[in-house]
């Protein structure tokens, strides 16, 4: 699975970036058939509390599922993402079972 990781207007951090790769890479023990994953950073009013905003995209074959969020953090945002995007893997596994 390819992980794109991109940060709007700010240089991202090592460590973020490899953490990001570590919680995304979860999301292949639900659905081996990922293709790509691209994650967006973006700061939005940075003076204010819960300004970080995470969008996650995940190209499986024949659907995109896409999550959002914003929180305190960018780690938090992403934990949030990929359980949201789990579940949503999750429901696409079981309609393709019927």
């Amino acid at each position: 699975m390819k992980v794109k990781v991109n940060a709007i207007h700010f240089d991202i951090a090592k460590h973020l970036e490899e953490f990001i790769e570590k919680k995304v890479a979860k999301l292949t023990q639900c659905n081996d058939a990922i293709i790509s994953t691209d994650v967006v950073l973006k700061v939005v009013k940075a003076e204010s509390f819960l300004n970080k905003e995470v969008s996650i995209r995940v190209k499986i074959p024949q659907n995109e599922l896409f999550s959002e969020k914003v929180c305190d953090t960018f780690e938090e945002a992403v934990d949030l993402n990929v359980e949201a995007l789990l579940k949503q893997l999750n429901k696409v596994k079981e309609k393709s079972a019927r």
